[in-house]
């Protein structure tokens, strides 16, 4: 691997495991809690455990002062909930504009499986080319979203995770398949380290708990948006899932250890 990919790979995880904070769903949902003063949140979640932030490239100069020394992700694409189709991913960015911003990395989104993914798969293989150039890692969130596709089937997801590897991204993010057991399966269709998303936010312990579960299935960390930017406590329950991913604790350790233990 070139040495400015490992070196930017580097700063945005820990020993090999991820705890990145995507934030970029302001193009997505608009600005909802926790996305409405970025600088505060950023700060808090940064100082939880947060390895990275990860947002579009317009609001790099909010994260920056407030990301306390911890690795920056730049998305390159993105649709609204209120446009015809959210899975219809359009491109937001460039390589250029991601280095020029103080990006470590750049990060994809594609619907396996939907109208879409054709053209989605062509601009995954032209970014990782192009970033690569640059030494830039890529973060393809590769996901099995479609008319009549089961996006938690282990099958399709580890097509989904696959496919990454094989366009040359260097981290995949997908979804859980609700157990470890299973998210096995996903884990070793790639060389690749996976890391999960957090999806809809649940409770403070079935997050941890989803965590946990992929954590033991093989996974190398999460990128976790919602559940954790819209926390009443961004920064406790940061510190949790920190404490499972880079310290390998428990489900009951991680919340007592954040002050979140009471919440069923």
């Amino acid at each position: 691997m070139d040495v400015g990919i490992t070196a930017r790979l580097e700063r945005i995880s820990t020993g090999g495991r991820y705890l990145v904070v995507p934030m970029d769903h302001g193009i997505t949902l608009g600005p909802v809690k926790g996305l409405v003063d970025l600088e505060t949140t950023v700060n808090a979640i940064t100082r939880g455990g947060a390895d990275a932030v990860l947002t579009q490239k317009g609001v790099a100069r909010r994260v920056h002062p407030k990301k306390n020394g911890k690795g920056y992700i730049v998305h390159l694409n993105g649709s609204t909930v209120i446009g015809p189709d959210s899975n219809d991913k359009r491109l937001t960015g460039s390589v250029e504009e991601a280095l020029r911003v103080g990006a470590d990395a750049v990060s994809f989104h594609m619907n396996v499986g939907s109208e879409f993914e054709p053209d989605q798969m062509t601009q995954l293989g032209e970014l990782t080319e192009k970033a690569h150039r640059f030494g830039l890692p890529v973060l393809a969130m590769n996901y099995a979203r479609g008319q009549d596709i089961d996006s938690q089937d282990a099958e399709n997801l580890a097509h989904a995770v696959r496919l990454a590897e094989e366009l040359g991204a260097d981290v995949v993010k997908t979804s859980y398949t609700g157990e470890a057991e299973t998210f096995e399966r996903v884990c070793e269709a790639t060389r690749l380290p996976v890391v999960i998303a957090g999806g809809s936010r649940g409770t403070d312990r079935q997050t941890i708990e989803m965590v946990r579960g992929a954590m033991d299935g093989g996974a190398a960390g999460v990128s976790m948006g919602r559940s954790i930017f819209q926390h009443d406590d961004p920064e406790a329950i940061t510190r949790a899932v920190s404490a499972v991913i880079h310290r390998d604790a428990d489900t009951e350790t991680a919340l007592h250890e954040a002050g979140l233990g009471l919440e069923a």
